[in-house]
């Protein structure tokens, strides 16, 4: 099969550090061979987006999109968490 997207759900859910790094490299060599496709990555650690390249980030609260943004707003909620997008 040559799929056009990959839907990863919580794939760091569970692992310590040694393992969220082996399944980063495993996304990014996925991303390599399948320059062309889409992935989406659902997780509630920004931890393993920290180690890909990422072109759009959206933040979920209550089933709704709060905050579409790049790369940088992992930053931001690293910096500053998630409070500003419960309000």
């Amino acid at each position: 099969l040559k799929p056009d997207l990959a839907i990863l759900d919580e794939p760091d859910s569970g692992l310590d550090v040694d393992a969220v790094r082996t399944v980063s490299k495993g996304i990014r060599e996925y991303q390599k061979i399948h320059p062309e496709g889409t992935m989406l990555i659902i997780t509630h650690s920004t931890k393993i987006l920290e180690a890909l390249h990422v072109d759009h980030v959206h933040v979920l609260v209550d089933g709704r999109i709060r905050e579409n943004g790049d790369a940088s707003l992992i930053d931001e909620i690293n910096q500053n968490g998630y409070e500003r997008f419960q309000k």
